[in-house]
């Protein structure tokens, strides 16, 4: 059997994990500032641009009244940019403060009569200095109300007398220097069997009873469309890209939230908030605070930025959890549900990525590590720090640097059976300054949607087809490879990153570059890459496989929120 004749069943599998939903425990008190999800992709009807997706407010019930969610007062909700690994820290600052009024204080309704109470809007400022100074770019900004029912909607007497689509499309907001803006609720985008997965990794569960622990809720997005050339840290547009893995057009994309250092509660029920300005959550790679840093360090994490992050940090990279259930010689076995998922023990006969062994860290300094990115003189005392740290070649980089078009990061296509050899090019998102952020290499095009190779497994895809579909082994040249704009290239609504970053975790990313499995003989003639061990990570699924809406065609491409009455 083909690894492409096994492709379209992959394309039917899902996911895992929770990508920080209450991810820590001080966060899970404060939900209005708590980041669920941060998205970066280029606009699939608009690829002169970019969509940043930053969510709050993780789990809203849409019948939760008569206190509805909405964006909190005396928040800073941020979207920082870094453009530039020359300069340190931001480069562009996006910063939302948001106002609430109750039109209407004589009713517990929350619209009543064509009035509405916690009416809410916004003031978007923009910094392109780093934060040194701001301007305001769109004031009075409009958040729709939450989609509470038919009745406080549409009915014109007793309601707001108009459609939901109508309210979502009259607040997107044009900003003055260019940007496309929506704030409001939408359904919750993200999809997991969160019930299965924290019940001990019991992801898919033996039951087969999965479901889709997210499904029904709404979240609080901020939305902006925002053209490449502001992006771009030297003003150039998509067009002066020299190629479609061009490194100058890398961003890197984290989203935060703030609260004023002190609250107090006032005798007459009212608060007061002063202080200067204190981080309490952020949000870059999807569940990085969530399933990789441990309980006792998730509130230290959030208060931190990706330019201050402690390097103690880094051995949740190098060693992770997850693989001690991914390992037959450690836990593997106690998590039943992972049992697809192993990592190379003795790949090619060699190398060994189980937690605690060293990987690639023996070829450090050695002539045929010379001139890849394992070379010191290149990126080698970043990727091979120390023995000991087996996935600091391939985790950490991913959550951490991203990952340059520099061998040996490029497909076992054309190698040789060497992976340290050149091959095909696939992903260039390295920006080595900061920590973790979403990198989005905005060069590279978007897939289309309707597009039959279009894919959930984002990168990953990619790479299988990029291994074994004719249309792409026949030459080691840079070209477009469907799905190469996919997670952790930036991350589109559609990709399952759980299931990708569970694949990562069990080693994926070492196969594609030739560090096959463990089942693969390199010393047999006759052998295969397309092995079991291969199939199985790439075949693993929860049962969870898409989102609960259809997305919307066109920004903020995000479904609709679900109606209180549903």
């Amino acid at each position: 059997m083909s690894l492409m004749a096994l492709v379209p069943g992959l394309l039917l599998c899902g996911d895992l994990l929770a990508s920080s939903h209450r991810e820590a425990p001080l966060i899970a008190n404060d939900p209005l500032a708590d980041n669920t999800d941060l998205y970066a992709f280029v606009s699939p009807d608009n690829p002169n641009t970019v969509t940043i997706l930053a969510n709050y407010i993780p789990a809203e019930l849409p019948y939760g009244g008569p206190n509805y969610n909405t964006f909190g007062e005396n928040i800073r909700y941020e979207i920082h940019i870094d453009n530039d690994v020359t300069t340190p820290g931001d480069d562009i600052i996006y910063r939302a403060t948001f106002t609430r009024t109750n039109e209407d204080p004589s009713t517990f309704f929350n619209i009543r009569l064509g009035l509405q109470n916690l009416k809410t809007t916004y003031t978007l400022e923009r910094s392109i200095d780093g934060g040194a100074t701001f301007t305001v770019i769109v004031t009075d900004g409009i958040v729709p109300p939450n989609n509470i029912g038919d009745r406080s909607i549409q009915d014109p007497v007793v309601g707001l007398g108009t459609t939901y689509p109508e309210l979502q499309q009259a607040a997107v907001a044009m900003a003055t220097t260019g940007e496309r803006v929506f704030c409001g609720p939408v359904d919750d985008p993200f999809f997991v069997d969160l019930g299965g997965i924290f019940d001990l990794g019991n992801a898919p569960r033996a039951s087969g009873d999965f479901r889709d622990g997210l499904s029904q809720y709404n979240v609080h997005t901020i939305a902006l469309q925002v053209p490449i050339s502001t992006l771009q840290k030297d003003g150039m547009g998509l067009s002066s890209a020299t190629s479609i893995l061009d490194g100058d057009y890398v961003i890197g994309v984290w989203a935060s939230a703030s609260r004023p250092a002190m609250r107090t509660l006032n005798s007459d029920g009212s608060l007061t908030d002063s202080g200067s300005w204190v981080q309490v959550s952020r949000l870059g790679m999807p569940l990085t605070n969530e399933a990789v840093i441990p309980i006792g360090m998730k509130d230290y994490w959030n208060s931190r930025t990706p330019y201050t992050e402690d390097t103690t940090y880094f051995e949740s990279f190098y060693n992770p959890e997850l693989g001690l259930y991914m390992d037959d010689d450690l836990f593997g076995g106690a998590v039943p549900a992972l049992a697809p998922l192993r990592i190379q023990r003795n790949s090619l006969g060699a190398f060994d990525f189980g937690n605690g062994q060293d990987g690639l860290f023996g070829l450090k300094g050695s002539p045929a590590v010379a001139g890849t990115a394992l070379d010191d003189a290149v990126f080698g005392t970043l990727l091979l720090p120390a023995p000991g740290k087996p996935r600091s070649v391939d985790l950490w980089p991913a959550f951490h640097t991203g990952v340059p078009n520099v061998r040996p990061y490029q497909l076992a296509t054309g190698k040789m059976g060497d992976p340290l050899a050149a091959g095909k090019p696939f992903v260039n998102n390295f920006l080595p300054n900061g920590g973790d952020m979403l990198r989005l290499n905005m060069a590279v095009p978007a897939t289309d949607r309707d597009d039959p190779a279009f894919s959930s497994l984002g990168l990953v895809q990619a790479a299988v087809l990029g291994l074994t579909d004719p249309a792409f082994t026949d030459t080691t040249a840079i070209e477009f490879i469907p799905n190469m704009d996919g997670f952790p290239n930036g991350r589109r609504l559609e990709d399952d990153v759980t299931r990708i970053e569970l694949q990562a975790v069990s080693g994926v990313v070492l196969a594609a570059i030739g560090l096959w499995y463990d089942d693969y003989d390199p010393t047999d003639t006759t052998a295969t890459v397309l092995t079991t061990d291969l199939f199985d990570v790439l075949g693993y699924t929860t049962g969870v496989e898409e989102n609960d809406r259809p997305f919307r065609k066109a920004f903020p491409y995000l479904a609709r929120p679900w109606e209180g009455t549903y």
